[in-house]
């Protein structure tokens, strides 16, 4: 039957990854691939925290013992950064605030910068 088929390789293997899209935001999420799954625990780098937005396309990873346990473990880049081979951007989902790091030892932000709470004042810009 057609629909028993979904998400199965054509040698009747379950796929280990697939690309699905955020139905409820968080952690965890919830995420369309052949139907919803709900409680999908979100990853991300060491040191990083994230929160998938609706409509996100996310790489969905099986994992468990049987390969029953989805979690989304990344977003495909949604902007042309430009970044040369070891550069990092964090940017938030809207783009509005990010934080560029770049090889030559620059770090680029933009949006407003808060320290303690207080906005660092930039002369010149």
């Amino acid at each position: 039957m057609w629909i028993s088929r979904q998400g199965m390789s054509r040698d009747g293997r379950q796929e280990a990854a697939r690309v699905g899209v955020v139905s409820l935001p968080g952690d965890p999420a919830a995420v369309l691939l052949d139907g919803e799954r709900r409680q999908v625990p979100v990853f991300a780098p060491g040191g990083y925290q994230w929160q998938p937005m609706r409509g996100e396309r996310v790489l969905v990873v099986k994992a468990g013992p049987d390969g029953e346990q989805p979690c989304a473990a990344g977003v495909r880049g949604q902007r042309a950064w430009n970044l040369a081979p070891g550069e990092v951007v964090l940017y938030s989902g809207g783009g509005a605030a990010s934080i560029r790091i770049r090889n030559d030892g620059v770090i680029s932000m933009s949006g407003t910068v808060l320290v303690n709470g207080l906005p660092v004042m930039v002369e010149g810009g």
